[in-house]
């Protein structure tokens, strides 16, 4: 069996961890899985000292080349531009697939969860059981998660964050570095938790909670 040939969204240091973890996979027991052709960005005249090495172009250059690569895994950090632009490359490309991409080191009982399309479990990250992850979600490194936990749409969870048991989590969420979220919880569509944030209370959508127990930032 041939590795598929895989396209990493983005240039960013993400992108280039994510990149490292498709490295972390081909190691695993099945062997190579995935060929990782290079990086595509949205904008060329935008790149920078940090971006990465092995840029193939933008979104035309996948168009154009389109017999050349067979999936495509996002390396972009940001909730809602990882939403928004799953979208629109589904759109423009039609057909797309985006891989589950889980780290080996991961602990989780896939047996009773859900993981959609697209979404990236990184290292040393551990799950229990009943989880549901919504397509292109992200689990970065250390991350832990509780019995029965949903996470929703392109929502980033930065490392070592730690979501407790019956947690809801909406479309499109960023908990910060080392935040926590005590059980049974909701967090609203488009919120943000600040890093190392405890949330001991339910949060509304599109509203920014810092601090210790988390707070509501008041509108500037």
């Amino acid at each position: 069996m041939h590795p598929k040939r895989i396209v990493i969204i983005g240039a960013g240091g993400l992108a280039r961890e994510i990149g490292w973890l498709l490295a972390e996979i081909n190691q695993g027991v099945s062997g190579q899985q995935y060929e990782v052709l290079g990086y595509v960005i949205s904008d060329l005249t935008s790149l920078s000292q940090n971006d990465s090495h092995g840029i193939l172009g933008d979104h035309l250059w996948l168009q154009e080349n389109r017999a050349s690569w067979d999936c495509l895994a996002m390396g972009i950090g940001i909730p809602e531009r990882r939403f928004n632009l799953s979208r629109e490359l589904d759109s423009l490309l039609g057909g797309v697939e985006w891989p589950v991409l889980i780290h080996p080191s991961v602990r989780m009982d896939l047996s009773t969860s859900k993981i959609s399309r697209g979404v990236i479990i990184c290292a040393n990250a551990v799950g229990t059981v009943n989880l549901i992850i919504e397509e292109f979600a992200l689990i970065n490194l250390s991350c832990t998660l509780g019995h029965e936990v949903q996470i929703g749409s392109g929502t980033v969870l930065n490392p070592s964050v730690n979501v407790s048991g019956g947690v809801k989590i909406g479309n499109q969420v960023l908990l910060g570095t080392g935040a926590q979220v005590l059980q049974y919880l909701e967090i609203g569509t488009g919120a943000v938790v600040g890093a190392g944030a405890v949330v001991t209370k339910d949060v509304p959508s599109s509203v920014t909670v810092v601090g210790v127990p988390a707070r509501q930032l008041p509108h500037s």
